[in-house]
């Protein structure tokens, strides 16, 4: 998993339920911090160097800021990944699941409102995510030689051909 260590209880916090989830189907994690383009390069050396399967990248917005290079790198390795957001499977990644962020941006836009007709922001209740998107990228599938069983492409909110 690509993670990056900032803020220090978030990422612990996402760390632990990853781990959490893999230990429940029989699997390890390897944690790698990233916060630099630099370490993202090193991440992905040490990936290479362990023969890691697959690799998860954290939601984040450095890393959100770096998909270009974690695309690259993810290719030249020939090594699949999971993304949080739908624009990284359509920019290449093999798959992606996370909050829509056209939803998260209605829900921002709702929270303006009643913030600009006077409601006090701390007076509103926190919002979570409520809607969430599947995507997988055949296309990266084929080149990485990865047959998706059907029953994942049918559970899939979007498949690119």
């Amino acid at each position: 998993m690509l993670i990056n260590p900032k803020p220090r209880r978030l990422a612990e916090a996402v760390i632990a339920d990853v781990q959490a989830a893999a230990s429940a189907i029989g699997r390890q994690v390897e944690v790698l911090a990233t916060s630099t383009s630099r370490e993202i390069d090193t991440a992905f050396a040490t990936l290479v160097q362990k023969r890691i399967d697959a690799l998860l990248v954290s939601p984040d917005l450095f890393l959100d800021t770096r998909r270009a290079q974690i695309l690259v790198l993810a290719a030249r390795h020939a090594l699949p990944v999971i993304y949080p957001h739908r624009e990284d499977a359509i920019a290449g990644g093999l798959m992606s699941y996370g909050s829509s962020i056209a939803d998260v941006s209605r829900q921002l836009g709702i929270y303006t409102g009643r913030i600009l007709k006077g409601e006090k922001p701390a007076d509103l209740p926190v919002a979570r995510a409520s809607k969430f998107e599947f995507v997988i990228n055949l296309q990266t599938a084929r080149t990485l030689g990865i047959e998706i069983p059907a029953t994942l492409l049918s559970q899939a909110n979007e498949v690119i051909e």
